[in-house]
């Protein structure tokens, strides 16, 4: 998807890309793992040679403040202008966002521009834990730092349900809580939990 945003000119120029995990690995690696998501078409070579010299890797654990302190260092390499914003992207269980937080806060915040933070769904896992992590949220960032998603939201069915129900006159006059008692999407993905099963224990679409 960033390769997407890169390629068809929908970001700025001076955009650098930070990778940072647990995992030990260089960039070299992760491009090496993306290869075959990658959709690079032809002609687009030389700026797909472009976006992975933008991009970069830092690894470190996720509760050491330490660990974010190199991370800030190796961030304030790449910027050299007067105005530089920062935007971390937490796609980690909700089991560490806490401590990221904590040490973006303490350690990764922009000195020259802006910071945001966005969160990946799940919110915490009940509506007890979810305000437990809304009440963390506020007490480091102002609301208007923070961005709350749901990539799922983007899948193409999700979104044209509303068309699909008011764009279609033989469903329209029929579809409401009149004649629909429930209403089930199945999703078949070719592919498992890739590693992750300790996470649906406790999170997301299995719980």
């Amino acid at each position: 998807t960033i390769w997407y945003l890169y390629r068809d000119n929908l970001l700025p120029k001076n955009t650098k890309f930070v990778g940072y995990a647990r995992t030990k690995q260089t960039i070299a690696d992760v491009r090496e793992k993306s290869k075959k998501y990658m959709k690079v078409r032809p002609g687009e070579e030389e700026k797909f040679a472009q976006f992975w010299e933008a991009n970069d890797y830092v690894a470190g654990s996720y509760d050491k403040r330490v660990d974010y302190e190199l991370l800030n260092q190796h961030l304030s390499k790449s910027e050299k202008g007067p105005v530089a914003n920062r935007i971390f992207y937490l796609a980690v269980p909700p089991t560490v966002f806490e401590d990221v937080t904590v040490n973006i806060r303490n350690a990764c915040i922009a000195i020259k521009g802006f910071t945001r933070v966005i969160i990946e769904k799940p919110f915490g896992r009940d509506d007890e834990s979810s305000a437990k992590l809304s009440n963390h949220l506020a007490g480091l960032f102002k609301e208007e730092q923070i961005y709350r998603i749901d990539h799922y939201l983007g899948k193409e069915m999700v979104q044209n349900l509303m068309t699909i129900r008011f764009a279609n006159k033989i469903l329209s006059p029929s579809w409401n809580r009149e004649n629909i008692a429930s209403v089930l999407i199945s999703f078949k993905e070719p592919f498992g939990t890739e590693g992750r099963g300790g996470y649906f224990d406790s999170f997301g679409i299995v719980r």
